[in-house]
């Protein structure tokens, strides 16, 4: 292992912000990663660099998670458990289950990030969280060395949401994912309704025709971190009470909703900051995408701060048009 001083971050983080890390090293094994918090624990872990707003340079010894590798452990007539190191490219992961027709994950195609960090975030899209297909991972903790697994239960899953994002922030570097994925009899969801426009041609569509889809959806609403610098979605969509939905509805008739409970509604963000006039609209070498006002982009010289001022703007501005909080789903650093 050889550390490295003074290395920029810009080709580590999707948003491309060129922030410079004072130390540096890539680790390849998890012998390797036990070795380094022997020495060091006040470390800066970055994986694939999708979820995240850098605003200044690291101090910290920048330990760039880079295990890799597939297994297959265990198998029945229907089921599959496939466990992924956390270095894993989640798009390249995804494409090769469906490869294999083991069904789960297709709704998640084309998610910027390693497989590592997507427990964290539990992410999702078109109706399918992680939760939903994870049976367990493996985690390192910082503190001991020591190697905890963790089930579905333990992580506490919510809404772009796991216990890695509070309590054990910070605590654990995870290692590997397993998920509980279909051999046959797929249970597809295609509710959504951008994804039933795209497959109402087949009759009985395949893993690879979903996935397909999803792929096609996300490239021409969503902006290709290697041509233009994004971190996805910026925002969470936020929840409000069924009476401040009502109040939202009487002056704005056609907003779009989800139901979440009795008492809950969801809106989408997208759909309030595109309301308030942030879509497409450039401020200087950061701004609001012009297809998915989600989504704020690097032009190429930003830095983390530029972005996130506009981000304060449009949470401020929300606020006062909608009197509806915001909350960034990336992490500010």
């Amino acid at each position: 292992m050889t550390i490295l001083d003074n290395i920029s971050l810009k080709k580590y983080n999707t948003f491309g912000i060129d922030v410079t890390a004072k130390q540096f090293i890539s680790v390849r094994s998890l012998e390797e990663l036990r070795i380094l918090i022997k020495q060091e624990k006040n470390i800066f872990l970055l994986s694939g660099g999708s979820n995240m707003l850098l605003t200044s340079n690291i101090k910290k010894l920048v330990v760039h998670l880079n295990l890799n590798g597939i297994i297959i452990n265990d198998h029945n007539t229907n089921e599959v458990f496939v466990t992924a190191e956390a270095g894993e490219n989640w798009h390249d992961f995804v494409t090769w289950c469906v490869d294999q027709n083991y069904g789960g994950l297709e709704n998640l195609s084309l998610i910027p990030g390693n497989v590592g960090t997507s427990p964290i975030q539990n992410i999702g899209a078109y109706g399918v969280e992680i939760k939903d297909t994870f049976h367990q991972l493996e985690a390192l903790e910082i503190e001991t060395g020591n190697i905890k697994t963790f089930t579905n239960a333990e992580c506490n899953f919510g809404y772009r949401n796991s216990v890695f994002k509070n309590e054990l922030k910070g605590k654990y570097i995870i290692i590997n994912v397993t998920f509980k994925l279909t051999k046959t009899n797929h249970n597809f969801n295609i509710s959504y309704g951008a994804i039933k426009d795209v497959l109402k041609d087949f009759k009985t569509p395949s893993l690879k025709n979903i996935s397909e889809a999803v792929i096609a959806i996300r490239e021409s609403k969503l902006p290709d971190p290697a041509k233009i610098g994004n971190s996805g979605s910026f925002f969470k969509n936020p929840v409000i009470s069924k009476s401040e939905f009502e109040k939202l509805q009487k002056k704005y008739p056609n907003v779009p909703n989800y139901i979440v409970s009795e008492n809950e509604i969801k809106i989408p963000a997208g759909w309030l900051i595109e309301q308030s006039g942030f879509k497409g609209k450039r401020f200087g070498e950061t701004g609001v995408h012009e297809k998915q006002a989600l989504v704020l982009v690097n032009y190429g010289n930003a830095t983390g701060l530029e972005v996130f001022e506009l981000a304060q703007n449009i949470k401020k501005t929300i606020k006062t048009n909608f009197n509806i909080d915001l909350e960034i789903e990336v992490n500010v650093i």
